[in-house]
């Protein structure tokens, strides 16, 4: 499968859902990157996927952590 590629002219309208900061394309994962927001936005069939519920968080070992729960006394 070959590599796609981003148009600049894309990255420069797109910001991110949540921050509406700017985003980093990474080609080694098809992604884009809020740095604000600590998310990746999938890129598929070369059309970014802007949803936050389709966004990987950047620190995936906090998302895996367990939740503790707060128990009533």
């Amino acid at each position: 499968m070959s590599e796609r590629k981003v148009d600049p002219k894309l990255l420069e309208i797109l910001v991110c859902p949540m921050t509406k900061g700017p985003l980093r394309y990474d080609a080694a994962t098809q992604e884009l990157i809020s740095e604000q927001a600590q998310l990746a936005f999938p890129i598929r069939d070369g059309i970014p996927i802007m949803l936050v519920d389709e966004a990987r968080p950047l620190d995936e070992s906090a998302a895996r952590r367990p939740r503790r729960r707060r128990t009533d006394p």
